[in-house]
């Protein structure tokens, strides 16, 4: 569940997007590059196309073997995260792959400032919910 939870909030960060609409709302802040809370993961969040992606741009040793016994062979360079869309204003809803178990989930994240935000997902409905809180990377 924890090797879920760490890659799955991973997924989030690495998903969030920002799209202006137009009118005077804050600038959006969560594009950029985000680590887990045990630095083990770091994420890039990027543009894909009209959404946003992310990608795994470095991970730990460890990270990258429990990838590998989940099937995904490489874990640096891997997209582990798509179709993510801004829910309403900071918050953000996609889908995440979990390379240690080779599932993927729905999850969110919600920006609580610029350089922090809360992941969050769960196993099936409410059940098995997990959060975690990423920081920002200074670029």
């Amino acid at each position: 569940m924890k090797k879920f939870v760490a890659y799955w909030v991973a997924g989030v960060f690495a998903g969030i997007a920002g799209h202006g609409t137009g009118y005077s709302e804050p600038p959006d802040q969560s594009f950029g590059t985000w680590r887990n809370p045990k630095n083990s993961v770091h994420i890039r969040a990027h543009p894909c196309g009209s959404e946003m992606c992310g990608t795994v741009i470095w991970a730990n040793a460890k990270a990258q073997a429990d990838a590998r016994k989940g099937g995904t062979e490489k874990l640096i360079g891997a997209q582990l995260f798509r179709n993510f869309r801004q829910e309403r204003q900071g918050v953000w809803r996609g889908k995440v792959l979990v390379p240690d178990i080779g599932k993927t989930f729905t999850g969110t994240v919600t920006m609580v400032n610029a350089t922090t935000a809360e992941g969050k997902g769960c196993l099936v409905g409410k059940i098995g919910c997990k959060s975690q809180t990423w920081t920002r990377i200074p670029d």
